[in-house]
C-alpha cells in the first residue's frame, strides 16, 4: 500500500458534545467525522485513515495543537480522544485483533447478544456443506470433531480437563440437572436482575426456597441452609462482574455448591475450575461460536451429586456399541452429553481455535481498553455509565436509544431499561470514537 498523503484541519464551525474536532483530509476519501463514515467503507481505508492520525499524532506536540484551537470547539473529545483516557493518550493500540477473520459493515457493539462468525468458521461449514449436499459425507461423519472442541474449551478454564466437559445445546438445560438434584424446599440464592437462563431452571421448579439478593451481597448473603447459589460471572445487563473467589470461599464456608454461568465471560474474563462447582457456557456470544453449542463442566466429585436427565445415544460410555442395548454411561462429566448439532459444533470450534490463537490475556486486555475508553467518553459527555472493569458498558436509562443508533450503523442493545455496548476482538478504537458520537447527538436531541 503506497504512503497516504494527510493534512488536518479543525472543524469550521463548533459543534455542541461533538467527539472528533481534528480530521484528516486523505486523497480518495471524504473528509469527515469518523461518525460520518458509511459503515459500508472497506476496514482497509479505515486503517488508512487510523494508521495516518497515529503518525500525526507521534510528530506533533499536542498540547500545543490544543492550545491553538478554540477551547468551546472542542468540549469533550480533544480532551478524551488525546490527553486522558484515549487511545492514542495511552499510547495503545487498539486495532482489532484478527482483521483478516472480520469484515462487519456497521459498528458491531452487540456480542453480549450474540458474536460476529470468524471468517474461518463460515469457511468450514461451507465446505461440509458441500460435501453433503454432494453426498460424499455427513455432518457427524467425524467425531473427532466433538473431541477437540471439547478439548479447546477446556482450555478456557484454567484446572479444567476434557473429562470435565459436556456439551449441549443450552444453559438451561445443561443447568436442569443441578436443579433436579436438589432436594424439596432447598435454598437457592440468586442475584437481582439475573439471566433467566440461570434462574428459571430453579424459579419453576417450584418447591425450592429461591432467594434473590443484591448482586453485591451474594457472598454476604449466603448461609448455613444455602444449598445452591447460582450466578453469571459477568452480569448479561449491565457488565457487572462477580468476585467469583470470595463468593466460592462463602459458599465453602457453608457447604453450598456454586454454579456460574461464563456465557459473558468465556474468552477475555479469567477463568479457574476450582471457583466453582458447575459451570455452563453457550457459545454463540464471546466464544463467537454457534446458537446451538453450550457446555457444562463439573469435576467427578460435584458431578457425582447429579445425574442426567433423560440421557441419549450420546452420552453412552460407547456409543456405537450401546446404539441398540443400553449398557452404561461414562464415569466422566461427558455422561451429561447431548447429541451435539455437528454443523453448530463446526462453526464454533474455528471460533474456540481464534481465540485460543490471539489468548484470553490479549483479548482481555484489548476489550477492557476499549470499553475503559468508551466509559471515560460517556462520562464527558454527562452520561453516568455503570462503572465496572468489563468489557460490557451500560447506560441505564438510555435504552431508547438503541433503534436510534442503529440507523446510524452503530449496532447495541435496549437492555432491562439501559443501553449496552459490548466489546470484542473485532472491535477497534474506531467502533469507540463512532459510538461516542453517536451518543453525543443522541443527547443533544433528547
Amino acid at each position: 500500500m503506497r504512503p497516504v498523503s494527510t493534512s488536518f484541519v479543525r472543524s469550521s464551525r463548533p459543534a455542541a458534545d461533538s467527539v472528533v474536532v481534528w480530521h484528516a483530509r486523505i486523497p480518495g476519501v471524504a473528509s469527515s467525522r469518523p461518525s460520518s463514515v458509511p459503515p459500508s467503507r472497506s476496514r482497509t481505508q479505515l486503517r488508512s485513515i487510523r494508521s495516518a492520525l497515529r503518525t500525526f499524532l507521534y510528530r506533533w506536540n499536542w498540547n500545543k495543537l490544543l492550545r491553538a484551537g478554540s477551547a468551546e470547539y472542542m468540549p469533550v473529545s480533544a480532551d478524551w480522544l488525546w490527553t486522558r483516557g484515549g487511545p492514542a493518550a495511552q499510547g495503545e493500540d487498539m486495532s482489532s485483533l484478527a482483521p483478516h477473520e472480520f469484515s462487519p459493515e456497521t459498528t458491531w457493539l452487540n456480542t453480549a447478544s450474540y458474536g460476529l462468525p470468524a471468517a474461518r468458521s463460515l469457511a468450514a461449514v461451507q465446505r461440509l456443506h458441500a460435501e453433503w449436499v454432494a453426498g460424499r459425507t455427513a455432518p457427524m461423519a467425524d467425531e473427532t470433531v466433538v473431541d477437540r472442541i471439547r478439548d479447546g474449551f477446556a482450555r478456557l478454564i484454567d484446572g479444567a480437563s476434557a473429562d470435565h466437559i459436556a456439551i449441549g445445546s443450552g444453559v438451561a438445560p445443561l443447568l436442569a440437572p443441578v436443579a433436579a438434584a436438589l432436594p424439596a424446599g432447598a435454598e437457592v440464592l440468586l442475584a437481582e436482575n439475573e439471566f433467566s437462563s440461570v434462574s428459571m431452571p430453579f424459579v419453576h421448579r417450584q418447591d425450592l426456597a429461591v432467594r434473590v439478593v443484591p448482586l453485591e451481597r451474594l457472598a454476604d448473603e449466603v448461609r448455613p441452609e444455602t444449598a445452591l447459589v447460582a450466578v453469571s460471572a459477568v452480569q448479561s445487563a449491565d457488565g457487572r462482574v462477580t468476585d467469583l473467589a470470595r463468593l466460592r470461599a462463602a459458599t465453602l464456608a457453608h457447604g453450598a455448591r456454586l454454579a456460574v454461568d461464563i456465557t459473558q465471560a468465556a474468552s477475555w474474563f479469567p477463568l479457574r475450575f476450582s471457583d466453582a462447582d458447575y459451570w455452563v457456557c453457550a457459545t454463540f456470544k464471546w466464544l463467537i461460536g454457534a446458537r446451538s453449542v453450550a457446555f457444562f463442566a463439573a469435576a467427578p466429585e460435584a458431578a457425582d451429586l447429579i445425574r442426567p436427565l433423560g440421557p441419549g445415544w450420546f452420552a453412552a460410555a460407547d456409543r456405537w456399541a450401546e446404539l441398540y442395548r443400553p449398557v452404561a454411561l461414562p464415569a466422566t462429566t461427558r455422561r451429561f452429553d447431548s447429541t451435539p448439532d455437528f454443523i453448530g459444533v463446526y462453526a464454533a470450534l474455528g471460533g474456540l481455535d481464534l481465540i485460543e490463537e490471539i489468548g484470553v490475556e490479549k483479548i482481555g486486555a484489548h476489550n477492557l481498553a476499549l470499553a475503559d475508553s468508551f466509559r471515560t467518553g460517556l462520562v464527558n459527555l454527562g452520561y453516568a455509565p455503570v462503572q465496572e472493569n468489563s468489557a460490557i458498558v451500560a447506560v441505564p436509562g438510555a435504552g431508547e436509544a438503541a433503534d436510534r443508533l442503529q440507523q446510524s450503523g452503530i449496532i447495541a442493545s435496549a437492555r432491562n431499561g439501559g443501553l449496552r455496548f459490548s466489546f470484542h476482538l473485532y472491535n477497534d478504537e474506531t467502533d469507540v470514537e463512532r459510538a461516542l458520537t453517536a451518543m453525543g447527538e443522541n443527547r443533544a436531541s433528547v
